[in-house]
């Protein structure tokens, strides 16, 4: 048992998302959003910070850390627990995070995420986004989606990370999980290859530059259904997002295929209720014709519109859902006021002693 391993288990008793280790510090915990120092550690050193951050590594990985000064991996606990580890260097010398990634894949059910999220697994090709800032729960929410398409389809369903999060069983589907560095040199040349090995689902880990969301958009056109993540926070920003992202001599192009191949888009926050923990809230919106002309047309404001008028659908707006939560007792109406996009619907129930 590594040393760091007592500090990482410790993160499923506090109910903890992440870790977070600096020299100089104490180990800090964040738990229900809150950074607090973990009881019974004083302030590390750096030859504590060596031992509980090297011990985990091989050579070949300490030797890119040390050289690369940032590193990026996942490191498991059999039976417990994965993390995903990112490792750099600060003032003060070795400096790491740790996010928790359950052995327990939590259900569209158990998360409380909606109904519509099960119906859009059914699609056969095209593109699903999901969104939010980081710390969101983006990637449990996809985890969730394939699950389900895990036990109710049978797909070829291929995952392109850095790292790998969760790790999927078989069970109706065949799962491929690929590692960026390891397993592939990048999410490029990987989603280059998914499209010739009889792939039906792609999940690429972050759409973070040009050729990813180029090649995930080409994927979507050619018969796979691709997942991936953004760090927006709402649909009309997910789209104006993928969209600027090219030169604007290409925009006009990429805009078609977006509007041709986007079935649907999941933005995602993470509030603090106003008991204990945090809640799932969402905004969707999904692919008709109606979106597909907004789109081609670049007219996205009206996609609220669109939107309001597909509730039936399963469509609705983060404020919907803001002010739903905040009559339901969920959250606070403080805390629905920080995280809306029209923050004149809840000036009103702002604590000003906070703003």
């Amino acid at each position: 048992m590594a040393r760091i391993d007592k500090l990482l288990l410790g993160m499923e008793d506090t109910e903890a998302s992440d870790l977070h280790m600096v020299v100089a510090q104490p180990p800090k915990y964040r738990i229900h959003g809150d950074v607090i120092a973990v009881e019974d550690y004083g302030p590390l050193t750096e030859k504590e910070m060596e031992e509980y951050l090297l011990g985990i590594l091989s050579e070949e990985d300490q030797k890119r850390y040390l050289e690369n000064l940032d590193f990026d991996f996942g490191y498991g606990i059999e039976g417990r627990a994965r993390f995903r580890c990112n490792f750099f260097f600060q003032r003060t010398g070795y400096a790491a995070v740790f996010r928790i990634i359950p052995e327990h894949i939590q259900s569209i059910d158990e998360l409380g995420l909606p109904a519509v999220l099960k119906k859009m697994t059914e699609t056969r090709s095209g593109l699903i986004l999901c969104t939010g800032p980081t710390g969101s729960g983006k990637s449990t929410t996809l985890a969730a989606m394939i699950d389900y398409m895990n036990e109710n389809m049978r797909r070829h369903i291929v995952t392109i990370e850095d790292p790998i999060e969760f790790v999927h069983k078989n069970k109706q589907c065949i799962i491929t999980h690929r590692e960026t560095h390891n397993h592939t040199k990048t999410f490029g040349s990987a989603l280059r290859a998914a499209i010739r090995q009889d792939v039906d689902v792609v999940l690429v880990g972050e759409l973070r530059d040009l050729e990813t969301i180029a090649l995930a958009l080409t994927a979507a056109a050619t018969g796979a259904l691709v997942y991936g993540t953004l760090h927006t926070n709402s649909a009309s920003k997910t789209i104006d997002r993928i969209i600027d992202v090219f030169p604007e001599d290409e925009q006009a192009q990429i805009r078609t295929m977006l509007a041709e191949s986007l079935r649907g888009i999941v933005a995602q926050l993470l509030l603090r209720r106003v008991k204990k923990g945090r809640v799932a809230a969402n905004e969707i919106l999904l692919s008709s014709q109606a979106v597909t002309n907004i789109i081609r047309e670049g007219r996205i404001e009206r996609l609220v519109d669109v939107m309001l008028a597909g509730k039936k659908d399963g469509m609705q707006l983060m404020d919907d859902v803001l002010d739903q939560y905040v009559k339901g007792g969920l959250v606070s109406g403080h805390e629905a006021f920080m995280n809306a996009q029209d923050k004149r619907r809840f000036e009103h129930l702002a604590d000003k002693t906070k703003v």
